[in-house]
């Protein structure tokens, strides 16, 4: 997993999830040339993101299940290409839904892009290359925006998508050509198994406050680009298609955010990282409020927002992936599904709450979405430092010797020589055998090793 292979998984990520967000910038003129209102606009996108939760449910689970994930990319980037050039060539409504859908479901190769590198990725640099990867899906999303701005402006909101349909089927052949087959060491499963796998994800404790944080995370990242194109283009600024998609380049900042968040996950302090992330979260939407009179504060508060948005969506992968090592595609995809709900449901409220009351109804919105996240967070968090180290992993000695008096104190070393038991608050409890036997220098934490 080189540099340049990095690279181009980034550029994969970018050029899928950028058939999913072009939408947002045109809008007013997309929906003009199809019919659709300005109430309804909105469901342009949120018909893509439906797709897309489609594809997380019915599509990703197969990285788990075939063994050449390359080849898997291949495929799904070229019926992405597929889809962008119905959308392209729609002269109906109903045409152009039905290539956003189909974009938008295999547009879910981000994910087996993500756990492709996260695989072939070593451990300690997971966190590393999993931010590099990602960070193309923040350039997909915002790029897009402003690129789609200036071709629209140009040559029309079909343009974007004729182009990006190209794009996506000379990655297809790039990734056959440039990417090495995974190591045939991955066990493969059954389609039907890695479905239960995925189902099964939803009743653990961990996936689900990640996935939380997730739907309320992209819940407010949605009320934003998805409404803003419409607010910018309203009084008092009456601004064209490609100078909204400038304040696309301002949002790029989250890129940084998400390598340097791979840095942080690797060095381990995921869970305070997030929580410090969904708090600039929630106070961007302050700066972000004052549209009506001020730009800059716009600019301002776009940039922090994207910097927190992708912090957490990177620390959210990281944990899940380590914490789910032989099952990427399915934890991923299982996770993906709460970030699309909540993108649907940012896109298709903001754009309705801004018709009937504005831009500052629309940005209180956005605000109670990353509200809600953080409380997701705090609240995982509370469990998490109320919950004794080791606890559920630890085998029945080791349970035994830590239940009942709580934190453990005054424990001895169990060196050669040491005593042979130690104390734990009023009792006195026999120190447990050593790793390997015949080992004497390296004990087992009876409260911690797992």
């Amino acid at each position: 997993m080189n540099v340049w292979r990095r690279l181009l998984l980034a550029t994969v990520c970018g050029v899928a999830v950028a058939s999913v967000y072009s939408a947002p910038t045109v809008l007013p003129s997309m929906g003009d040339s199809l019919g659709v209102s300005a109430r309804h606009a909105g469901w342009i996108v949120s018909t893509g993101q439906f797709g897309y939760l489609v594809g997380l449910v019915l599509l990703v689970p197969l990285g788990d299940v075939v063994v050449n994930r390359r080849r898997l990319i291949a495929v799904h980037l070229t019926v992405t290409a597929a889809g962008l050039f119905v959308t392209a060539a729609a002269s109906a409504a109903w045409t152009a839904f039905a290539g956003l859908a189909l974009a938008g479901m295999f547009a879910v190769v981000v994910q087996t892009t993500v756990a492709y590198a996260a695989t072939a990725a070593p451990p300690a640099e997971r966190g590393r290359t999993i931010g590099v990867v990602t960070s193309g899906v923040v350039v997909g999303i915002l790029g897009a925006r402003f690129v789609t701005g200036v071709l629209a402006q140009a040559w029309g909101w079909r343009s974007m998508y004729a182009l990006l349909g190209a794009l996506a089927l000379a990655l297809a052949a790039l990734v056959l050509r440039a990417l090495p087959s995974e190591s045939s060491s991955r066990t493969p499963v059954g389609y039907r198994q890695a479905l239960v796998s995925l189902s099964g994800l939803f009743g653990q404790r961990l996936f689900l406050t990640r996935g939380l944080i997730a739907f309320f995370l992209f819940a407010s990242f949605g009320t934003l680009w998805s409404g803003l194109s419409l607010a910018l283009a309203d009084a008092p600024w009456h601004l064209s298609e490609s100078q909204t998609g400038l304040f696309g380049i301002a949002g790029l900042a989250g890129a940084l955010g998400a390598a340097r968040a791979g840095r942080w996950a690797d060095a381990g302090p995921a869970l305070p990282v997030s929580g410090l992330a969904l708090a600039l979260l929630v106070v961007s939407w302050a700066a972000t409020a004052q549209l009506s009179w001020s730009l800059w504060l716009l600019a301002l508060g776009i940039v922090v927002l994207d910097f927190a948005v992708q912090v957490v969506h990177v620390s959210n992968q990281h944990v899940l992936t380590t914490a789910h090592p032989e099952r990427t595609s399915s934890v991923i995809g299982g996770y993906m599904v709460f970030y699309s709900l909540g993108s649907a449901l940012g896109a298709a409220t903001t754009t309705s709450v801004f018709s009937s009351h504005g831009w500052g109804a629309s940005s209180l919105l956005g605000a109670a979405f990353a509200t809600c996240a953080l409380i997701v967070w705090a609240t995982g968090a509370r469990r998490h430092s109320a919950t004794p180290a080791g606890r559920g992993r630890a085998s029945a000695p080791q349970r035994g010797a830590a239940a009942g008096a709580g934190a453990l104190k005054d424990q001895e070393s169990c060196a050669p020589g040491s005593p042979s038991h130690f104390r734990d608050g009023a009792r006195l409890l026999p120190v447990p055998k050593p790793v390997e036997a015949g080992d004497d220098r390296t004990c087992r934490d009876p409260v911690q090793h797992h």
